[in-house]
């Protein structure tokens, strides 16, 4: 174990010159080389504590087909909407969707319902999804963004149970929990039963961030939680229930299938991204303390191959952020911001102990901008759930000053949390 320790620690220490000695090259060059190496390191990083008995609650069909068998079912999915075959829950290519698994086991699917970035996962962020057919299964589909955001109850007419099955990654701002409200809330309307199938969350090792104030509310941020809740999709449709956030304090008839062998504590390697941002694990790790910069001048890297893992502006200070990318459109960013500008900032694709909300990024960008009047846009407020936030960052508060005014509402909410807790 030694030797393989000092083994990976030499090979990373190679990597590292091999990159710094090509230091001169283009920068098309430097980009194409670090993402080589990023994908070599995703391929051999093995999740540490990680059950191989784990088994997601799409697999455990025989736990949910007689719910659905002689009824006419709606489906909210997405390309993470999978059971996984025999002997992995993480192998790319290992799995069937859930769709196509249930139309084999000849279950009546009416309607699919899709979220943000569409059924089959490859629209952009925020990008309008129109309805349409699936034209691998013929099963129409409606688009739950938008301007459609909760099922009409025409679209629900034909149905007698509703399904819920997209994998999350545990951050208020990712709007499937948002989906999964108003989904709830049409279904509570409606008399529909609500059927979710859990899957582990890969940042439900720890709770962090701003409590959001419900005068913030939007799309992407609808009830008083922290940014990082550390719950399963699961666990969250409970609190939304149990709390009545649902309007008129209306309840959903809700029944989880849980993932068998799982802690919050155990690692999760997605095998599908669950968007097109989000390529890999330290992206999705990476996402709760970056996103910040979607409300700033920032680039989080959208039109790269490093989202979510790099982040940088024209305006950023070149001799204090040395690392340089320029933004092409690309899958998931057809007009990516600073599109063919060079951009200054972080690579942070190394980055280790991702167990909470990083501020020090967001920091140091603003102190380091040409023009701190223009740093923040509307939509930063929305993403923090307070305006406190840019306010104690253009006071010049430190990251250990900011966080010490969360913990009140942290801990209000963690004795909340445990009241819905699946996995103790």
């Amino acid at each position: 174990m030694q030797f393989k320790v000092f083994k990976n620690t030499v090979l990373l220490f190679v990597l590292v010159m091999i990159s710094c000695g090509n230091i001169s090259k283009s920068e098309d060059g430097r980009q194409n080389k670090e993402t080589k190496n990023q994908k070599s390191r995703i391929k051999n990083q093995e999740p540490n504590t990680q059950n191989p008995k784990m088994l997601v609650a799409a697999n455990q069909t025989d736990a949910y087909l007689p719910l659905l068998k002689g009824k006419r079912v709606g489906i909210v999915a997405n390309q993470t909407s999978v059971i996984f075959k025999v002997g992995s829950n993480k192998v790319k290519g290992n799995y069937t969707h859930l769709v196509d698994s249930l139309i084999t086991l000849k279950v009546n699917i009416k309607t699919v319902f899709a979220p943000e970035h569409g059924f089959r996962g490859t629209a952009d962020a925020g990008e309008h999804i129109k309805d349409g057919i699936d034209t691998k299964t013929g099963v129409p589909i409606v688009s739950l963004y938008g301007d459609n955001k909760k099922p009409k109850p025409e679209q629900l007419k034909t149905i007698d149970i509703m399904v819920f099955d997209i994998q999350d990654v545990g951050a208020r701002f990712y709007t499937y929990i948002s989906s999964l409200h108003y989904v709830m809330e049409a279904c509570a309307e409606a008399n529909i039963p609500l059927l979710l199938l859990d899957r582990p969350n890969p940042n439900g090792h720890y709770i962090d961030g701003p409590i959001l104030e419900m005068e913030n509310k939007s799309f992407v941020g609808m009830h008083p939680i922290p940014v990082v809740h550390g719950m399963t999709i699961g666990e969250y449709a409970s609190m939304i229930n149990g709390e009545k956030w649902l309007k008129n304090g209306v309840q959903c008839e809700l029944k989880v299938i849980p993932i068998k062998n799982y802690s919050h504590q155990m690692a999760y390697s997605l095998p599908i991204k669950p968007s097109p941002n989000l390529p890999n694990d330290t992206s999705i790790n990476l996402y709760p303390s970056l996103c910040f910069f979607e409300g700033t001048n920032v680039s989080v890297g959208r039109g790269t191959n490093t989202q979510f893992q790099v982040f940088g502006s024209p305006f950023l200070d070149k001799t204090t952020f040395k690392y340089t990318f320029t933004p092409k459109p690309n899958e998931g960013a057809k007009q990516p911001p600073f599109q063919d500008k060079m951009c200054y900032g972080m690579n942070l694709v190394n980055a280790k102990n991702l167990n909470s909300v990083n501020l020090n990024w967001l920091i140091s960008a603003y102190k380091n901008t040409k023009n701190k009047a223009e740093f923040f846009n509307a939509f930063f407020t929305k993403l923090a759930g307070t305006k406190k936030l840019q306010q104690q960052i253009e006071a010049g508060l430190s990251e250990t000053e900011i966080k010490a005014t969360w913990q009140q509402g942290l801990d209000a909410f963690k004795k909340t949390r445990n009241n819905y807790l699946i996995y103790k």
